[in-house]
């Protein structure tokens, strides 16, 4: 069943609605529609008072479902248009408080919404906005007859739920602040990182390259006048070729061992997002760039799983170089109880065992959890897969150290 087109347009986040903000997040646009469950009040007001009447339920039927659309307004629409339907409701609220006390509902969620619509207005700039519609409140009370009990408890209702809502509101916008700064610090890095990068390549090929195109023009030249002469420059372009070739392969080896240290001050972030401390040390230094590159990505599902499921305060990470293997081992005090391998656990296993080492969880319940990977040091070169060797034969390791 789809909704008629003009229906699904009022209900189509703004672009700078409240529900476009839980959007990119990552939470539902109507996460918030629990805070509905307090409008339960509405109908039990009655039963504190003079009960059901028609009255009652006809007022009922004529206000609550425009409350609702009000209410919707609030989260879907502008932020700039946010408070008019907050007012909406607290005008709601005093229009109907001489015939239908279950209204001063629509009144306290008016005052509350009023906070969520809105430029996220600071929160002395919100108490006077409440102090001005209570004001507003307690003169058309006090002018109807109500018991002067309500012109004290309604104010206070709306100061206390208003400021806890004030509250989540103020951490949520610095959770989402310190979550964008994360992102900002990885974009700064990986920036940083390419120029560093562009940079040791010009100054590493720049100058090889121009020797090397020199000497090949001179061998041309040569080429008839001086066969001997030009075979000898031929060979020394050769042989600075190769010579740029392995320090190409040295300044790789050098960029990917940096994965891991910079995956450490990426889990550091990222923890800290989710007021989890984490301590940890340098990982040693000269480790074989395969094995740099498979930590890095066990430590980065490790630390992920530490945010999401852990619900730990604090963790370690710790490194301990042998002569013939690394131990990285990864601890939390969460809740623990692992005791089935999910698909983050199943992934760091293969990586490890990938690598020919072991990994072991140690978790017990409410005692937090332990990975201890262990992975050799000394490389042993893969098998080629048979159609590949199928493909391109068995090549002379001569070649093979050149292919």
């Amino acid at each position: 069943m789809t909704l008629p087109t003009w229906l699904r347009q009022h209900l189509t986040p703004a672009p700078d609605s409240a529900a476009a903000f839980d959007i990119r997040r990552g939470k539902s646009p109507w996460t918030n529609g629990i805070h509905l469950l307090w409008s339960l009040w509405i109908f039990l007001t009655p039963l504190f008072g003079e009960g059901y009447s028609l009255r009652w339920g006809a007022l009922t039927l004529l206000s609550y479902p425009l409350f609702l659309w009000l209410y919707v307004k609030v989260i879907v629409g502008p932020r700039r248009h946010g408070w008019r339907y907050a007012l909406a409701m607290a005008a709601l609220s005093l229009l109907l408080l001489r015939w239908y006390p279950s209204g001063l509902s629509y009144f306290v969620f008016g005052c509350v919404m009023l906070r969520v619509s809105g430029q996220r207005p600071r929160f002395v700039s919100y108490a006077l906005q409440l102090l001005a519609m209570n004001l507003v409140y307690v003169a058309v009370a006090a002018w109807i007859g109500y018991p002067s009990s309500l012109w004290l408890w309604v104010p206070v209702m709306t100061f206390v739920v208003g400021t806890i809502i004030n509250v989540e509101h103020a951490s949520q916008e610095k959770d989402a602040a310190l979550a964008l700064s994360h992102d900002e610090v990885r974009r700064l890095a990986a920036t940083a990182e390419r120029e560093r990068i562009g940079r040791d390549l010009h100054d590493l090929l720049g100058h090889t390259l121009s020797l090397i195109t020199l000497k090949l023009e001179l061998s041309r030249k040569l080429f008839e006048r001086d066969p001997a002469r030009a075979k000898s420059e031929m060979e020394d372009a050769e042989r600075v070729a190769r010579e740029a070739l392995a320090q190409v392969r040295s300044a790789v080896t050098g960029i990917r061992a940096t994965d891991l240290a910079a995956e450490l001050a990426s889990a550091k972030l990222l923890l800290e997002t989710t007021q989890v401390q984490l301590d940890y040390a340098p990982p040693p230094q000269g480790l074989p760039p395969e094995v740099e590159r498979g930590l890095a990505l066990v430590l980065r599902e490790a630390v992920t799983n530490i945010s999401r499921h852990a619900q730990a305060v604090q963790a370690q990470v710790e490194f301990v170089r042998e002569d013939n293997a690394v131990q990285l081992r990864i601890r939390d005090n969460g809740r623990g109880g692992v005791s089935v391998d999910g698909n983050g656990l199943s992934g760091m296993r293969d990586r490890v065992r990938a690598l020919g080492g072991s990994l072991s969880v140690d978790s017990p319940r409410a005692g937090g959890t332990q990975l201890l990977v262990r992975v050799p040091l000394v490389w042993h070169e893969p098998l080629l897969p048979l159609r590949a060797v199928g493909a391109v034969g068995v090549l002379p390791r001569e070649v093979q150290g050149h292919a």
